[in-house]
């Protein structure tokens, strides 16, 4: 593992360079079923204070969304400069949850407030609230369709611009399904990946279907934290950096994000 930098851009500096020479980089090695572990490839700074329930990077920018009444808010980070160069608070009681982007909009989900946010892309601007049933955990894009999840095994499909439901798959492994997914990201080799909640835990799962191809163990970024001035609490948040078979990590309250890959 290197040293820590302090902005985003220096950590995915050389990332961009092998996306830009590898336009078909794969994601994750390892066989279907495989046990995989996340490899750190780089550290950065993160906000202790941010109770990470999203992440995403999205163009030239790393998006990050919150939870807890009154510590909730979005916002978008410059990934050349490391600039916050928007943030939108979610009012209270409003409990924010995970964020993806769609178009030229950002979904928000919120956990038992009962419905989603939608902002515009640009200036984070709220711009109508979507209500849907049961909590709201997770959430990533797909081409032509929206995939949330609830702290169940269920992943559910839904329309880009409605959210209505259009389908669901059940996560599981091996036969059992796999309960307290949380934090998604679709990724590009089509799998999506989920953190575990309350574990070191991602589980790699196939859309068509749900069955998880492939457990990672994260406990090595837990265990390369540094001191923060705040009580950690568990590991959440996934974005894959485009082109690259590389992964942004990180937690709630962390101070820490990780830059790692998934290997055998």
């Amino acid at each position: 593992m290197t040293g820590r930098r302090h902005l985003v851009p220096a950590l995915l500096a050389v990332a961009w360079m092998v996306a830009a020479c590898s336009p078909q980089s794969p994601v994750a090695s390892g066989a279907p079923g495989a046990d995989l572990r996340a490899e750190i490839v780089r550290t950065a700074d993160h906000d202790p204070n941010a109770f990470t329930q999203g992440l995403e990077i999205d163009g030239t920018e790393l998006l990050e969304g919150t939870g807890r009444p009154g510590e909730s808010w979005v916002q978008a980070t410059d990934l050349d400069s490391g600039t916050v160069r928007v943030r939108a608070e979610l009012p209270s009681p409003l409990f924010g949850e995970g964020i993806t982007v769609s178009g030229d909009t950002i979904w928000q989900l919120t956990w038992r407030d009962g419905v989603a946010v939608v902002r515009d892309r640009a200036t984070l601007a709220e711009q109508r609230r979507v209500p849907f049933d049961g909590e709201g955990w997770g959430i990533c894009a797909m081409p032509g369709a929206l995939v949330t999840s609830d702290g169940s095994p269920t992943l559910t499909f839904r329309d880009p611009v409605t959210f209505e439901p259009r389908r669901t798959v059940q996560a599981v492994q091996d036969g059992n399904p796999v309960s307290r997914l949380n934090e998604l990201e679709c990724a590009d080799d089509g799998a999506i990946y989920a953190n575990v909640w309350t574990t070191d835990t991602l589980v790699r799962i196939d859309p068509s279907d749900g069955r998880v191809s492939a457990e990672i163990d994260a406990s090595a970024v837990r265990d390369a934290l540094p001191p923060g001035p705040r009580d950690v609490d568990v590991l959440n948040g996934i974005a894959q950096i485009p082109g690259t078979d590389r992964f942004l990590v990180t937690g709630k309250y962390w101070p820490a994000m990780f830059e790692v890959r998934f290997v055998p």
